[in-house]
């Protein structure tokens, strides 16, 4: 490959634009001499067994200890996880990480006793307990939600077995991982430009984006026929994915994966049904906004290939990763100045993993243990829409900082329902500001084309994943068996439902399931489109109502898990157990439609 397209090694890359990962450990002797003291803690920790009911003292004493415990584990397994992401060919990293899985899997099986012994206590009992030490009342919400959970919590030796099986149990993720971005290659299209590029998972959205409609047709026939290829062995990972799922929720007496999948954060199965009956109930604005994509780009026939393009011309540029951070700045001022400030503090510090290289992980994500720095990975491409990337996955890592410097270990971490809403108001505010100060027609008309697709991608698109993984656990709790056939089959009428009658479909784009990682993580991706929703409103009120809105988001954003995510967000202004605010966003969409085709009329 000519002219610096071919994906450089990671060592080619400036070490600036690498993650301060050393930060967490200098060197290897000093994880490991973690991961040895984690495995001890555990073995300490198991001496608490069988005396957590002593005294209030020793109840505090024990989940002091569990504390230490987990976040000196925690810290072991997210590096290990960061420099496998690095660089997926390297054994020496997929050797620490499986290590760390295997640590965490038996500091399960130690800790198991822990909670179903705290369910032998009687409500009485707790209450008892936490007046009598003061240093329990932090502990208050922790264990009134264990309480809450008591009918799911099996008996001590069953925990310890069912932790044992921690490990095995992430297997099917862990070899899609392996498959998808360690093994799989798509091969070479030309591009725009008339030269050979590779297919990556890094720049296939870019191809899809082309204005030139063969690069964006022999893309996606890249792609999909790449895992049309690995159809069985991608359908049988992803059946046995779904099927521990439901065999996990039997055996903690949860009527549904889905309810077991909710139960966590105390979410209502109503919320996840309400946000697809939603949606459904407005597909006709996507079919719209299809039609309206199909007239703008002057073609015959739509295709699934043509759903990325761009319907605006615009001037291509390059946009620089500084030129990046510097829009992402001007857009986020509505947080105020202490954010800004400190969002600048860790980017200088060392926060972010700017570009793409051989093996790496694909996508980007916000990650980090409570006592690291809350670490971004990226896979920057010099594209204007990566901006929104950064700000989105800056959007996690501010609110894992704020959390991280107000919450004790135990509630350091966020609820996905919550997190998606921290990092897409970031997005929201970003474009606010670009349109506010576009006066160019044709800028205008790309940035609301942008924002349009933002809404398809998130609200709808991830509301069809969630259709998706219901309709497959729902076939596995019947007793069905996920073949390729029939995954394709579910997939590719939903996809025939959201999309409607005006595009012309292929077979490929019914393999698109086998594709998506976060399928994984079992009833994820709906709270993307929840998250959206928030955001969209959130990030009204911070611009409509200034400062007293962005005090109250910014306390949202320090709160962590102190509260269930319902409640949370209450506090930030927005209740998502009504459908409101799901349908307040998808007229948003509409008026986007609306102000799009105004503009192609004048």
């Amino acid at each position: 490959m000519e002219n610096g397209k071919k994906l450089r090694q990671r060592a080619e890359i400036d070490d600036k634009f690498k993650w301060n990962i050393e930060d967490m450990y200098s060197d290897e002797e000093k994880w490991e001499q973690d991961f040895n003291d984690s495995l001890k803690l555990a073995d300490e920790f198991a001496g608490f067994e069988g005396r957590l009911s002593e005294s209030a003292d020793t109840l505090l004493a024990a989940l002091k200890d569990r504390d230490a415990l987990w976040q000196k584990a925690e810290r072991v397994f997210v590096y290990a996880h960061m420099k496998g992401d690095e660089d997926n060919r390297v054994s020496r990293y997929q050797e620490l990480s499986q290590r760390a899985q295997s640590m965490v899997a038996q500091i399960s099986a130690k800790s198991a006793f822990f909670t179903p012994e705290l369910m032998e206590f009687d409500e009485d009992k707790a209450k008892s307990f936490i007046s009598e030490n003061d240093g329990l009342k932090v502990y208050e919400y922790l264990i009134s939600d264990m309480m809450r959970r008591k009918q799911h919590v099996l008996s001590k030796e069953e925990e310890e077995l069912m932790a044992q099986f921690g490990e095995v149990s992430g297997a099917p993720k862990q070899i899609f991982s392996m498959i998808n971005d360690a093994d799989m290659k798509f091969g070479e299209v030309r591009d725009d430009e008339g030269d050979d590029i590779e297919v990556t998972h890094g720049n296939y959205i870019s191809l899809m984006e082309s204005h030139d409609r063969d690069v964006r047709k022999s893309a996606y026939e890249a792609v999909y026929n790449a895992y049309t290829r690995q159809k069985n062995t991608l359908a049988s990972t992803y059946y046995y994915n779904v099927k521990k799922n439901t065999v996990f929720s039997k055996i903690r007496k949860y009527n549904s994966a889905l309810a077991a999948a909710l139960d966590g954060d105390n979410i209502p199965q109503e919320v996840y049904r309400n946000l697809i009956d939603t949606v459904n109930s407005r597909l006709g604005a996507l079919h719209r906004y299809v039609d309206l994509r199909k007239r703008m780009l002057g073609v015959d026939e739509i295709h699934m290939y043509d759903m990325y393009a761009p319907l605006v011309n615009t001037p291509k540029r390059s946009v620089p990763y500084e030129e990046a951070l510097k829009t992402a700045r001007e857009g986020l001022q509505p947080l105020g100045e202490k954010y800004i400030n400190d969002m600048n503090a860790g980017i200088k510090a060392g926060w972010i993993d700017v570009y793409e290289n051989e093996g790496k992980t694909s996508g980007a994500y916000s990650f980090g243990s409570y006592d690291s720095m809350p670490y971004v990975l990226l896979n920057y491409n010099n594209k204007f829409k990566d901006a929104f990337t950064i700000v989105h996955e800056l959007g996690h890592s501010m609110n894992s900082y704020y959390t991280r410097n107000e919450q004790p270990f135990i509630y350091g971490g966020h609820s996905i329902f919550t997190a998606e809403v921290a990092s897409t108001v970031n997005e929201c505010l970003l474009m606010h500001d670009l349109l506010k100060k576009c006066s160019d027609k044709t800028e205008k008309m790309y940035l609301l084309n942008i924002y349009i697709e933002e809404f398809r991608a998130t609200v709808f698109r991830q509301t069809m994943f969630a259709e998706f993984e219901l309709m497959a656990h729902e076939a596995v709790e019947k007793g069905e068996v996920l073949t390729a056939e029939g995954l394709s089959r579910i997939y590719g009428d939903l996809n025939k439902k959201y999309f409607g009658n005006k595009v012309v479909y292929d077979d490929l784009i019914a393999i698109e399931w086998a594709r998506i990682p976060h399928f994984y993580n079992a009833f994820y991706v709906y709270q993307y489109a929840t998250g959206y929703s928030a955001a969209v409103a959130i990030s009204k009120k911070l611009i409509e109502e200034g400062e007293s809105a962005k005090d109250a988001y910014l306390e949202f954003l320090a709160a962590g898990d102190s509260d269930y995510p319902i409640e949370l967000l209450k506090g930030a202004g927005v209740d998502m157990s009504m459908p409101d605010v799901i349908e307040s966003a998808l007229d948003t969409f509409e008026s986007l439609i609306d102000e799009l085709e105004e503009l192609i009329n004048e």
